[in-house]
């Protein structure tokens, strides 16, 4: 038998130890509830929240709290391309603790700001990591865990496997959650059999009937095996794990050479990904929500492996559970 009682379990005050990751466009207040309901966590995408599902935040969360009265996250975005975006999120981080909501993720930059507000109230704060050099920086700042990001994980991912990433950062004697390649209950065992304190699932969640994304989409993650996963520099400027379609193959996986020597120049290369980050924002939303077009960017990982049908979120987290307990 699979212990389920672990680090992040008592610092998440939840059943099991999964989360579903935040996804843009894909994390819906259905979503998110019903993963925190199921006894999981539910992670809040804020831009997702506001800008693709329409809602103001505090109306975000109220619809949330009418789905489920169990713990939920938030996610928030700390990167120095975000800029724009930081009065915003930090008037967010304000309104989610006033809510009662006391478990963040960082990604992408410096959390400082975010362990300030949170742990003046008891919170915790995870924050997403790829590789060892980029977890001394935040370990440093005093986050509670870490969200390890391996080369699996759909979106951007890391470059290490998970087992690479349990021992590379397993010195900092903090729980770690294993993000990437967690599709079925095999998969969630052998994470937590590593010595992982959970696992973080998005592709996973996004093929079920609580998540609003285009059935296109569901079913080409549903249809995907693991060898269809590509990482395409075309939509952000970096690599982006995505399910490969006759788009894909068409367009190619890397940028132009002029792209390229603006994202080496330390002058553009902030300028360049805001740029790409902007486009891609908006294709992936598209395409999500939208279904099928003649440009299609599917974020997928290496899940897909296990993933053969869309179902219900609590049918997918009491099969995981039931067979960790067998």
């Amino acid at each position: 038998m699979t212990n389920l009682k672990t680090q992040f379990t008592e610092q998440a005050k939840v059943q099991y130890p999964i989360i579903c990751g935040a996804m843009y466009p894909c994390s819906n207040p259905e979503l998110v509830a019903a993963v925190s309901e199921a006894g999981g966590l539910g992670i809040i995408q804020p831009l997702s929240l506001v800008y693709v599902h329409g809602y103001e935040f505090k109306a975000g969360l109220k619809k949330i709290r009418e789905l489920t009265q169990k713990p939920i996250g938030m996610n928030v975005i700390v990167e120095k391309n975000a800029k724009i975006y930081e009065d915003r999120m930090k008037k967010w981080v304000d309104e989610a603790i006033e809510f009662g909501i006391r478990f963040f993720v960082t990604a992408l930059g410096n959390p400082q700001w975010v362990l300030d507000k949170v742990k003046a109230v008891g919170g915790f704060v995870y924050h997403d990591v790829t590789e060892k050099k980029w977890a001394l920086k935040v370990v440093d700042c005093g986050v509670d865990g870490l969200i390890c990001v391996n080369n699996r994980a759909g979106g951007h991912a890391g470059v290490r496997s998970a087992e690479e990433l349990f021992e590379e950062l397993g010195v900092f004697k903090l729980p770690l959650v294993c993000a990437g390649g967690i599709g079925d209950e095999s998969d969630f065992i052998s994470a937590l059999k590593i010595g992982y304190s959970g696992v973080q699932m998005g592709t996973r969640f996004i093929a079920t009937e609580e998540c609003n994304s285009h059935e296109d989409y569901k079913t080409a993650i549903v249809t995907a095996e693991e060898k269809d996963i590509v990482k395409t520099e075309r939509v952000t400027g970096v690599p982006l794990a995505v399910i490969r379609t006759p788009y894909v193959d068409k367009v190619g996986l890397k940028v132009g050479p002029f792209s390229k020597l603006l994202f080496k120049n330390r002058k553009t290369r902030h300028w360049i990904r805001f740029l790409y980050n902007l486009r891609a924002v908006a294709s992936m939303k598209r395409t999500a929500l939208k279904g099928v077009s003649t440009k299609d960017y599917y974020q997928a990982g290496k899940s897909v492996h296990g993933i053969e049908k869309v179902e219900s979120v609590r049918a997918i987290v009491e099969r995981f559970v039931a067979h960790a307990k067998s």
